[in-house]
């Protein structure tokens, strides 16, 4: 696990961060092939997309 990764996920972990964000962002940074379809909700999708730029930008904007 690199340090960008543990910092990120630790950031989200103490700003009380969706889940399902959190879920999408970490497969998104880790390369992950993105869920299926019928699994897929807002807070994933935008996570995801975040995770493959590795940006925290909006991560505000996604708490529980």
């Amino acid at each position: 696990m690199d340090d960008t990764y543990r910092k990120a996920i630790t950031e989200m972990e103490n700003q009380g961060i969706q889940d399902e964000y959190v879920l999408g962002w970490q497969g998104g940074y880790l390369g992950h092939p993105e869920r299926e379809e019928t699994r897929v909700t807002d807070a994933y999708e935008a996570g995801y997309k975040d995770g493959q730029e590795k940006n925290l930008a909006n991560i505000s904007d996604w708490k529980k």
